[in-house]
C-alpha cells in the first residue's frame, strides 16, 4: 500500500510540475464558475484561444438567475466575445501563473453589453486549475487546459 500511495505522488507532482497556465499560439483554455456580480448572480462558461504569447480571442455565456440588469428579465443571458492580454512574460511569472486584462463585448438581452476584466489563472497540474476574474463582470470557477 505504501509503495502504491509512494507511485500515486510521483506521478502527482510530476504533472504538477509541469502545468502552465498559458503557453500562446494554439493554447485553448474553458473555464466554468460563478458570476458573482455584474449584470446579475449566477453561472459563466467562457472559452479562450491563443493567437500568439500576448493575445487570446474566445467566446463565452453569462447565465443569471437574480440581480438583472434593470430588473429585467429579459436580460438573463450574456453572450459575448472576449479578448485578453496575457502578462506572463512582462511580470516574469511562474508557468503555473496567468494574469490577463481583457474585454467582452456582446449581447445581452435586447442590449449592447461592454465590459473589462483583469483576470487570474493557477494550474495545480497541467490540465486542471482555477480562475477569478474582477471588472465590470465578476466570476469565480474552474480552469480546463484542452
Amino acid at each position: 500500500m505504501k509503495k502504491l500511495l509512494f507511485v500515486l505522488m510521483i506521478a502527482f507532482f510530476g504533472t504538477a510540475a509541469n502545468a502552465q497556465a498559458y503557453t500562446g499560439k494554439g493554447d485553448q483554455k474553458i473555464q466554468l464558475g460563478l458570476s458573482a456580480w455584474g449584470y446579475g448572480t449566477g453561472v459563466t462558461g467562457t472559452y479562450d484561444y491563443g493567437l500568439n504569447k500576448l493575445i487570446s480571442v474566445g467566446a463565452g455565456l453569462n447565465a443569471y438567475f437574480g440581480d438583472y440588469k434593470d430588473h429585467d428579465k429579459d436580460n438573463r443571458v450574456f453572450v459575448f466575445g472576449r479578448l485578453n492580454f496575457h502578462l506572463n512574460e512582462a511580470l516574469d511569472l511562474p508557468a503555473k501563473w496567468d494574469i490577463y486584462p481583457g474585454v467582452d463585448v456582446g449581447v445581452l438581452g435586447k442590449d449592447f453589453g461592454i465590459g473589462a476584466h483583469i483576470g487570474a489563472r493557477y494550474f495545480f497540474t497541467e490540465k486542471v486549475g482555477v480562475f477569478a476574474e474582477v471588472g465590470n463582470n465578476g466570476s469565480i470557477g474552474v480552469s480546463f487546459n484542452l
